[in-house]
């Protein structure tokens, strides 16, 4: 009978703070620098060493990826919050907002996110899976509520935002807040039909 694999073993509290400390510096480094900023200004911004950035990421890859799945996780935890706080439409309206945002910061990782590097490969994937059923949860209730209109998926608007975040000459965040403010405006409309 084959063993079982041991549970992986939970990380000390002080290393999961230094992760996090490296993570949040990488977002902000990534974002103002890019993904090729040198290791040494992400682990002095996080507040530790280089060899602690590399402990934990041994590759940039490895810190890319621990960066996006950040921000997949805050955006899938910002919907049931959201969902609690506000009336249907305003929760998915406020959540398609923070949406935009997180696709936003992600600019400063695009060129290592569209390289061509293997390690990226499941981040699209692991996306689709955990941000469509926050996303679709939310759409559900706010159709059901007639507060947007019915006839769209979470897919087709997960694709429909980040069309509208693509980078235009003179746009920034500013400008992709609007354009998506223009389509929630829009899902507001009653279907025509």
């Amino acid at each position: 009978m084959p063993e079982k694999p041991a549970a992986p073993r939970r990380m000390r509290a002080d290393a999961q703070r230094n992760v996090d400390a490296l993570v949040e510096a990488a977002k902000s480094v990534f974002d103002t620098s890019g993904v090729d900023a040198p290791a040494k200004v992400v682990a002095d911004l996080a507040g530790v060493g280089v060899g602690t950035l590399y402990r934990h990421f041994p590759l940039r890859s490895d810190l890319v990826i621990a960066v996006v799945e950040s921000g997949i996780d805050a955006c899938v935890a910002a919907g049931p919050r959201l969902s609690a706080a506000h009336e249907p439409g305003e929760a998915l309206a406020e959540w398609l907002r923070r949406y935009t945002e997180f696709l936003g910061a992600k600019r400063g990782l695009a060129p290592a996110l569209h390289s061509g590097d293997p390690a990226y490969e499941a981040l699209p994937g692991h996306f689709l899976e955990k941000v469509g059923p926050t996303l679709a949860e939310l759409l559900d209730s706010a159709a059901a509520a007639g507060a947007v209109r019915d006839d769209i998926s979470a897919h087709d608007l997960l694709y429909a935002i980040a069309n509208l975040c693509m980078p235009v000459p003179g746009g920034g965040p500013a400008y992709h807040q609007r354009m998506v403010g223009l389509l929630i405006d829009g899902l507001r409309t009653p279907h025509p039909g």
